[in-house]
């Protein structure tokens, strides 16, 4: 079993900076790819970026490319999504979660172990 705990939400206008962790407790996450996701209300939930184990890939989705960087600190057991230039569309819960396997994947349905998400509200 393995707990993941999302922080560092808030409120920021447009233009601003958030920067979310995700810790995880109950077994080391280093060896699995790690990836979040976002819901807005009465939307689905989507894909955001992914981070594999060592050698460190990622993978994001085009809506968030070049203004948000995923990474991983398997000391602390722990991955962050640093987000710049945030938009009003990037409102929503953010999630973290654990892949099932090794590819970076885009479905959550690839994704076995779930943070209870982090809210981030952007205003124009």
């Amino acid at each position: 079993q393995v707990q993941l705990v999302e922080s560092g939400g808030g409120l920021v206008q447009a233009g601003g900076s958030l920067r979310l962790s995700c810790a995880a407790s109950g077994r080391t996450i280093s060896m699995n790819p790690m990836g979040w996701f976002r819901q807005a209300p009465g939307k689905e939930r989507e894909f955001v970026a992914a981070i594999s184990r060592l050698p460190y890939t990622t993978r994001y989705a085009d809506s968030v490319k070049g203004r948000f960087t995923c990474s991983r600190d398997n000391a602390k057991n722990t991955v962050y999504l640093q987000m710049n230039s945030l938009q009003p569309e990037d409102t929503a819960v953010y999630f973290c979660a654990k892949a099932r396997g090794q590819i970076l994947a885009i479905r959550s349905t690839d994704y076995d172990y779930w943070g209870q998400g982090t809210q981030v509200t952007v205003s124009s």
